[in-house]
């Protein structure tokens, strides 16, 4: 999949369903300009561990006290605190900024969702709706044209460490439980089928959404599901989740960042929660 030369911006927004290995369509990408290549992570069964430099940012208390100044500093201590060892074993790319991209297959058995600084300082991470620009590309830093290089160029991906997985792996959803709505209890399959077919649109809605209209998408897209938590059908850390995760495929394009999401999320949910969607007929 192409990205825009000398650029981390993938040329198309939807590249989980764009990606492709057909080396005509490839030949006809590159015939129109020297792109960079992009790796759709969930066909490709990857999640990448970026990590990032501190590029004179200090670090946080909890990390600087232990001579972290890189995200790979914080994730190799992260693994010893676990008594597990550096996953260092494993397909490796330097970036031109000084970061680094480690390749791991992905479990087969856990959708896992991109992540911006879950499990810790300058470390995010790409995986399903997530995409990384590949080692070969070139990236034009302060003028300098800069390659993602490869550390060990035959070194296989490695499957992700098992603690990696625990520690990325989304939280389980709450059982299912019976929902008020205008003072009447609705019965509990048809209030979770209505609350789901909501949470459905509505992040379809945001994870389509276009570049320039994404903000006021995200927003209004929390109002609607806050009106429904005002009213008993949805719990609000769950809207919170399933919007965070719909949006995490913007992270990264456009300066997108995690906490802009949350930023609109909130704002969003707090209004709708204000003015709760008047439920009438629950028979």
């Amino acid at each position: 999949m192409p990205a825009h030369p000398f650029s981390q911006v993938p040329i198309f927004k939807h590249w989980d369903s764009v990606a492709t290995t057909d080396p005509t369509q490839i030949a006809a990408w590159w015939a129109q300009a020297p792109y960079n290549v992009a790796i759709a992570c969930r066909p490709a069964g990857l999640v990448v561990i970026d990590l990032d430099p501190a590029h004179g940012e200090l670090a946080p208390e909890q990390w600087a006290r232990r001579g972290a100044r890189h995200g790979r500093d914080v994730l190799r201590l992260l693994a010893h605190d676990l008594g597990e060892s550096d996953p260092l074993d494993t397909y490796r790319v330097c970036t031109p900024s000084g970061g680094e991209h480690r390749y791991f297959r992905a479990p087969r058995d856990v959708a896992l969702r991109n992540t911006v600084g879950t499990l810790g300082w300058h470390i995010d991470t790409r995986a399903q709706y997530g995409c990384i620009i590949a080692a070969g590309s070139i990236r034009r830093i302060h003028g300098a044209l800069r390659l993602y290089r490869p550390v060990h160029p035959l070194r296989p991906v490695a499957p992700l460490p098992l603690w990696l997985v625990a520690a990325l792996t989304p939280p389980p959803a709450p059982p299912p439980r019976p929902l008020v709505a205008s003072g009447i209890v609705v019965p509990s399959r048809r209030a979770t089928a209505y609350a789901a077919a909501a949470v459905q649109g509505e992040t379809a809605k945001v994870r389509d959404a276009r570049v320039g209209t994404r903000a006021h998408t995200l927003f209004v897209a929390a109002i609607k599901l806050g009106q429904i938590i005002g009213c008993g059908w949805l719990d609000e850390r769950d809207v919170v989740d399933a919007l965070l995760t719909a949006a995490a495929r913007h992270e990264g394009v456009g300066r997108w960042t995690r906490g802009e999401s949350l930023h609109h999320i909130e704002n969003g949910i707090t209004r709708g929660i204000r003015e709760p969607r008047v439920i009438t007929d629950a028979a």
